[in-house]
């Protein structure tokens, strides 16, 4: 008999045509992500040849038990690095069958507004960076730390190594793999500031792709945990006190920023976001208050804020754009547990489409 190990590892590259696709999509909370499989007659890359697919909205939070199926519609298709060969990850957003999205399909709106003719000529990249903690299965306490204890202070955690400074390396270098596999544009991975919490960047990306990368990589890490026994956590705050908290700063820029003159246009675009600072703070996310603080290198919630090079402002312009006189900044306020079609969407929104 073949072992369980052996049977994973099939490639049915070998024997047929089929190909197994996982169906993802964000479930009810808007941070969750839900999948499941099935069969396809063979390999694609196109999702528009993929069939939509329903499942129970009842059982996400997403419809009612007496009206309870919702309609996937494939709009990514990502290379499966679990099942290998020509398997696929498709991310979905979540339709009524009459053909309405859905009050938490956020890819329906943010498609929109990157469809848009002035949003297209102005090709915004993005490059978001996700922060993220490990916590031991069955205690819910970060990877690493003496179970109902502490460790040290911060200091010699961000960018360490050796066993007492990191914890989980092994998830984290196999998630980058992974997401290199998939065809996800992962461009980094660095320990942060608190033991136990880690952080890998996405991008840069090119509209609403860079949502679609980073959903299918929070998937992959999922699924990665999953496997080691760890529980990931997107909490904004998971330790209160003086400890770091987590977000998902987003770098940004558009074609006339990046332009010989584009600071100006960046300094424009950034007193629009100010000018529509609470609406922004109100869509990233969850229990943000108690990540921005004004400590822990965040702004005050209830400020905006702007500098270079400045890791305690609203808005974050990096040195090599001031003196280039162009390039792109670093919105420094979306909580690790924003959802990203809200947040790129919403900036390229306000910086582009919005007249005040």
């Amino acid at each position: 008999m073949s072992s369980l190990s052996d049977l994973i590892n099939l490639n049915l590259c070998d024997f047929t045509d089929k190909i197994i696709a996982e169906y993802i999509w964000v479930g009810g909370s808007g941070t969750d992500v839900r999948s499941k499989a099935r069969t396809i007659s063979g390999p694609t890359s196109d999702p528009s040849k993929l069939p939509k697919w329903n499942y129970d909205g009842s059982s996400t939070g997403q419809a009612p038990g007496q009206d309870s199926e919702v309609i996937l519609y494939p709009q990514a298709i990502f290379r499966d690095p679990f099942r290998k060969g020509n398997n696929i990850l498709v991310i979905c957003d979540s339709y009524t069958p009459a053909g309405e999205a859905i009050p938490t399909n956020k890819r329906h709106g943010a498609a929109k507004i990157f469809r848009h003719p002035d949003v297209v000529a102005e090709e915004p990249w993005y490059g978001i960076e996700q922060e993220y903690t490990l916590l031991q299965k069955d205690v819910k306490w970060p990877l690493g730390w003496p179970i109902g204890g502490f460790p040290g202070p911060q200091g010699p955690y961000y960018c360490g190594a050796g066993a007492d400074k990191t914890f989980g390396r092994d998830i984290v270098d196999a998630h980058y793999k992974a997401c290199l596999y998939a065809g996800v544009n992962i461009s980094g991975i660095n320990a942060e500031v608190m033991p136990g919490q880690w952080e890998f960047q996405v991008g840069p990306s090119v509209g609403i792709s860079a949502a679609d990368e980073l959903w299918v990589a929070r998937y992959i890490l999922e699924r990665i945990t999953e496997m080691a026994g760890v529980v990931l956590s997107f909490d904004p705050k998971p330790i209160q006190g003086d400890w770091n908290g987590a977000g998902a700063h987003t770098n940004y820029s558009t074609k006339s920023m990046r332009k010989e003159g584009g600071y100006e246009v960046i300094k424009k675009a950034i007193e629009k976001l100010g000018v529509r600072h609470k609406e922004h703070i109100a869509a990233y996310g969850e229990g943000n208050e108690r990540r921005l603080t004004g400590r822990h290198e965040t702004a005050d919630i209830n400020s905006f804020l702007w500098g270079v090079a400045n890791r305690g402002a609203s808005i974050r312009v990096g040195r090599d754009t001031e003196k280039a006189g162009k390039g792109y900044f670093e919105d420094r306020r979306p909580a690790s547990n924003m959802d990203p079609y809200t947040v790129t969407s919403m900036i390229a929104e306000t910086t582009i489409l919005w007249n005040p």
